[in-house]
């Protein structure tokens, strides 16, 4: 397990240093750390050699070398930080409150509170060379979860079931909950490493292109829950629901790289 980029606040200041991941139970509104690291491993390969370059020096900063790194940071909080989680846990989602699932920011995001405003608001600071290292760097490890995080389906719920975490499911026989399966236990069941995964996600002969904006990656999160059988009727997990829904997910995840590589080429090749 590698290094991870460990940030508190001292005095009103920055101290940057680096710190070992710790293990924790997931956390309710990410992929789990599987899918982040494949998100940011795919991402990191798509990046254009400036791009690369100004990420290295960042990431070095809290002592890390690669973008999986700090995908995870922003979960770990929860233990490393926890006045700064407080302050960010709503960063994690967005809630739609209609199912037409078209972005309100005034119904959706008050007070930019949610993943869609979070990831404007990180990539500017990001893409501003007047910011310090130290803050641009913290300003990158969330940015990296934030574009993971819009595009797992129940990130971006209209139910009020708190994104899939109060409907409860089987899975193998064991009581779980929807966000859990979409979370880990999907990705988890292959049996492939966050490396390996990547590696045959990049080699899928379908090409996925980066843009559009993170309002419409969480309206696509919002229409997949919707209509693309996410909620299983029996709430039993079976291997006919994986067989169906692991593509999706995988879907997603390549989608996830192909636009984060694309908005830090933007944020971090003009350097």
């Amino acid at each position: 397990m590698g290094p991870a980029l460990h940030i508190k606040r001292v005095g009103g200041g920055l101290v940057v240093m680096l710190a070992v991941m710790a293990l924790s139970a997931p956390f309710a509104f990410a992929w789990g750390p599987r899918g982040h690291r494949i998100v940011a491993r795919l991402a990191e390969a798509q990046l254009t050699p400036r791009a690369r370059t100004e990420a290295r020096k960042l990431l070095a900063v809290g002592g890390a070398r690669h973008l999986a790194d700090v995908a995870v940071w922003a979960d770990d909080l929860r233990d490393s930080d926890p006045a700064l989680f407080k302050q960010t846990k709503r960063l994690h989602f967005v809630n739609f409150h209609s199912r037409d699932c078209i972005y309100e920011p005034s119904r959706d995001c008050r007070d930019g509170e949610c993943v869609v405003a979070a990831i404007g608001k990180y990539s500017a600071i990001l893409a501003n060379p007047r910011n310090s290292d130290a803050v641009r760097a913290e300003a990158l490890a969330f940015v990296v979860h934030f574009v993971g995080d819009v595009h797992q389906p129940l990130h971006a719920d209209y139910r009020y079931d708190a994104g899939g975490n109060d409907f409860q499911v089987r899975w193998h026989g064991r009581g779980t909950n929807l966000h859990k399966v979409w979370d880990s236990l999907m990705l988890d069941s292959t049996h492939l490493s966050a490396a390996r995964f990547a590696r045959e996600l990049q080699a899928e002969p379908t090409p996925v292109a980066g843009g559009g904006t993170p309002a419409q990656w969480a309206e696509e999160s919002c229409r997949i829950d919707r209509d693309d059988g996410v909620y299983p009727p029996s709430r039993f997990i079976d291997r006919t629901y994986v067989d169906r829904e692991l593509p999706m997910a995988e879907q997603r995840l390549r989608q996830a790289g192909a636009r984060l590589a694309a908005l830090l080429n933007r944020d971090l090749g003009n350097g």
